[in-house]
């Protein structure tokens, strides 16, 4: 069984740090590309960042570029979100996925690329 599970969201301060990560089990997670969405209230879903198997390319969206850095450690099969500067409208409920068209050739990366979801993990930014 394929399972996403991601943790570290909370809240904090504008201008602080979280890390993310998310807890890949059930297949091979070298063998795919990862993605980051987020979805705030009343809004759709965002793409946000997304890395390839072997994490030596990454890609972000304008809104997190030069403040949010993707990761991955496949030994340990996680992939990871290292947040900085954050500010009020990064507040979200944040999804790892799994990119089953793959690899990543265009971004934003569209959601009928993605075969599994974690259940999110939320992040308030608020003074």
């Amino acid at each position: 069984e394929v399972l996403l599970v991601e943790s570290g969201g909370g809240m904090v301060q504008p201008g602080g740090s979280l890390r993310l990560s998310c807890a890949a089990s059930g297949f091979a997670f070298s063998s795919y590309d990862m993605c980051w969405v987020r979805q705030a209230p009343g809004k759709g879903r965002e793409w946000i960042s997304g890395i390839n198997g072997g994490g030596d390319s990454t890609y972000y969206a304008d809104s997190v570029k030069d403040r949010f850095t993707i990761s991955r450690d496949n030994a340990k099969n996680t992939l990871y979100l290292q947040m900085d500067s954050l500010k009020p409208e990064d507040t979200a409920l944040y999804h790892c996925a799994r990119v089953d068209r793959g690899p990543i050739t265009t971004i934003p990366v569209t959601d009928d690329a993605y075969g599994y979801w974690g259940q999110g993990t939320q992040v308030t930014v608020s003074s």
